[in-house]
């Protein structure tokens, strides 16, 4: 009689139709995980007078991807305005913000991005184990693609130039974000805060020939679209020269390894164009801590899983799913909660003071005389599919369940 029972357990007696039915929207969720990942999922612009549609048509606008923010102008082809190459607006908004106070944009989502291919890839092990309806089959599948990622994860954060091992968007993210001129302390003596910021805008507009690279900025040869090793050396390149001017006592050896270089980045992106040390420095400690706290707390939520995937109900269980479900909304989240940080942890050295403000998550508003848009784009459509196909899933899994013996 045992044995009867424990032969028809729910988990044994799932329909083929509908188990298949659950297998195939499940790939279907893993392909839409793994093209999130490389697509813009956000994008943001900023209009003014001095930005007029002839010459930006989107404004100064920028994309927001998984793994870092990209440039969202493009070239205008029209006889009256010539132009080698589209302007990098992600340069052209952070020259913009820093004038009020705000740091780069590079210096938000710093922890996200860096883990944001393993944390993706968990989320899918999570379809894959709920998609399997035999307990033991998805601790064994679970168990082994949590045990490659945490293999994949301590390799690219902690082991010497495993930079190397995230994605070529993440480094190229990283290297652009410090290939950006800013103001020489000679410059800021001849102008005024007001008249550097007029100059700069007129130098977008007419097309300020050849772009100067700041000190310490990464060389990347001249390379239109550089591969993986090209990026990781234009960084190292770039820390190099970063510490070769630090005291002798200072100065740290590259390692290439993930933590290294999200630290060091960090700190460089705050102090662009804000030099005080004493305020940045323990921002920087702040950011390394929570790279190693959510390090570990990955591969606890991984532990936590698979003891709530040995059987096929309860909260953790359910887990499985609803957290993939949730990515739109978690990401609305985080991106909601870096623009209050932005908007609320100016740096003073700004030229201008502006009253602490929550930047527009959703629609159109204005700061001073600029006009701002933050829309989803197609990748967040993406994330709302994903969800709908996920929840398909899991209705059919809740009738199987409530439909067994």
């Amino acid at each position: 009689m045992a044995v009867f029972i424990m032969s028809h357990t729910p988990e044994a007696s799932f329909s083929d139709r509908r188990t298949s039915l659950i297998f195939g929207l499940s790939l279907i969720g893993l392909i839409l995980l793994g093209v999130i990942y490389f697509v813009p999922i956000w994008w943001v612009s900023l209009t003014a007078p001095n930005y007029p549609p002839e010459s930006f048509p989107d404004g100064v606008r920028i994309h927001f991807h998984m793994n870092g923010v990209f440039n969202g102008c493009k070239m205008v082809e029209k006889s009256e305005i010539t132009e080698d190459e589209a302007l990098n607006c992600v340069h052209e908004m952070d020259t913009i913000n820093h004038y009020v106070g705000m740091y780069p944009i590079s210096a938000g989502g710093v922890v996200e991005r860096a883990f944001a291919p393993f944390l993706l890839s968990m989320l899918g092990v999570m379809v894959v184990g709920f998609a399997i309806p035999g307990s033991k089959t998805r601790l064994a599948v679970m168990g082994a693609g949590f045990a490659l990622i945490v293999g994949w994860m301590a390799m690219t954060f902690y082991t010497a130039d495993g930079l190397k091992l995230n994605s070529r968007g993440y480094l190229s993210a990283l290297a652009l974000a410090l290939d950006q001129e800013t103001a020489t302390p000679e410059a800021e003596k001849r102008l005024s805060p007001a008249e550097a910021l007029i100059a700069q805008m007129k130098a977008s507009l007419e097309g300020d020939a050849e772009p100067k690279v700041a000190p310490g900025a990464p060389d990347i040869g001249g390379v239109a679209d550089p591969d993986k090793a090209a990026l990781a050396a234009s960084l190292r390149g770039a820390f190099e020269r970063d510490q070769a001017k630090q005291p002798s006592g200072e100065r740290r050896p590259w390692t290439g390894s993930g933590h290294q270089v999200l630290a060091w980045h960090y700190g460089k992106s705050l102090g662009r164009y804000f030099n005080n040390p004493e305020e940045i420095q323990p921002m920087v400690g702040i950011m390394s801590t929570a790279a190693h706290v959510v390090f570990w707390s990955i591969i606890g939520a991984m532990l936590v899983l698979l003891w709530g995937a040995r059987r096929s109900e309860g909260t953790l269980y359910w887990l499985l799913i609803l957290a993939p479900m949730a990515l739109p909304l978690l990401f609305i989240l985080d991106y909601s909660a870096w623009l209050w940080w932005y908007g609320h942890n100016m740096n003073a050295m700004g030229a201008f003071t502006v009253k602490p403000f929550m930047p527009t998550v959703f629609g159109d508003g204005k700061v001073a005389q600029f006009g701002t848009h933050s829309y989803p784009y197609w990748g967040f459509g993406l994330m709302l599919l994903l969800s709908a196909v996920l929840a398909a899933a899991s209705l059919l899994r809740r009738k199987q369940l409530k439909s067994s013996p």
